[in-house]
């Protein structure tokens, strides 16, 4: 096993350790770990990163379902238009993006640049929502039309699909606005709906890509092995505070990753 494989679990430990101790936000680092430490294009990379997040939100949901922190029936109805949009974004909308799809002067504008730049856009998105305080926000008064959740699962499912990551901090406010549940549950129940997304969407990957299973499972399994560390952790330290914290180096990230792909 050569240096760089090595960074690469200690990478993914990493991820582990911070789904485990603030329930979110740590699937976003995978991406950016398989494409500027481990060299793999961000084609494989999200389609890596969906596999990485659907197992490790399937322990991160055991463990809220142990709680009582999971309503599978709203979860489940959520689930139904994103899965369908995610497999359908990673099955056909993925590989058939143009190769190059700008060109300005020396300037290309490829597939793989514009995929990392919209990945950092919602980077961004995420690292203000761990930043902000969400203490306002409350249950509505009523529950919404279904074909509301349906559109909304729909445009989040593809972002899942294109930028590889689950989407938890989209849902999260989704169900609690709309679907009246409260934060904690909603954080929980969140976890099912990427879980399945982010498993769906990775086999519209497997029957376009050779999937380097070594690796990815011994990725994942390192992953899996940190959520459960970080989870003991968690009841030792604010995650209030660590997940603000981790807001700023999101943000710190998406910032860098919009220069180094345009700049």
């Amino acid at each position: 096993m050569d240096s760089i494989h090595l960074i690469g679990y200690f990478g993914a430990l990493i991820v582990g350790l911070v789904l485990g101790l603030i329930g979110g936000g740590g699937s976003i680092l995978t991406v950016p770990l398989l494409v500027y430490l481990l060299a793999y294009n961000p084609i494989v990379a999200t389609a890596y990163s969906l596999f990485v997040v659907g197992v490790t939100s399937l322990v991160g949901t055991y463990q809220k379902y142990k709680k009582g922190l999971v309503d599978f029936e709203i979860g489940l109805a959520f689930s139904f238009p994103s899965f369908l949009a995610v497999y359908l974004s990673r099955r056909f909308l993925v590989p058939n993006i143009p190769e190059i799809l700008l060109t300005f002067g020396n300037f290309q504008l490829t597939k793989d640049i514009t995929i990392m730049v919209f990945f950092a856009f919602i980077m961004l998105f995420a690292a203000i929502s761990m930043i902000k305080s969400k203490k306002n926000l409350k249950p509505g008064t009523e529950k919404q039309a279904y074909y509301k959740t349906f559109l909304q699962g729909i445009t989040i499912g593809a972002i899942t699909g294109l930028i590889g990551a689950g989407g938890g901090f989209l849902y999260v406010p989704a169900l609690v606005l709309w679907a009246n549940i409260p934060m904690k549950k909603a954080v929980g129940t969140s976890l099912i709906i990427v879980a399945i997304n982010s498993l769906i969407g990775f086999l519209g990957d497997v029957q376009t890509l050779d999937i380097e299973w070594a690796f990815l499972l011994a990725f994942t399994t390192i992953s899996v092995l940190g959520i459960l560390i970080g989870g003991y952790f968690s009841k030792f330290v604010s995650a209030k505070k660590l997940k603000k914290s981790f807001g700023y180096f999101v943000l710190i990230m998406a910032a860098y990753i919009i220069y180094r792909e345009l700049l």
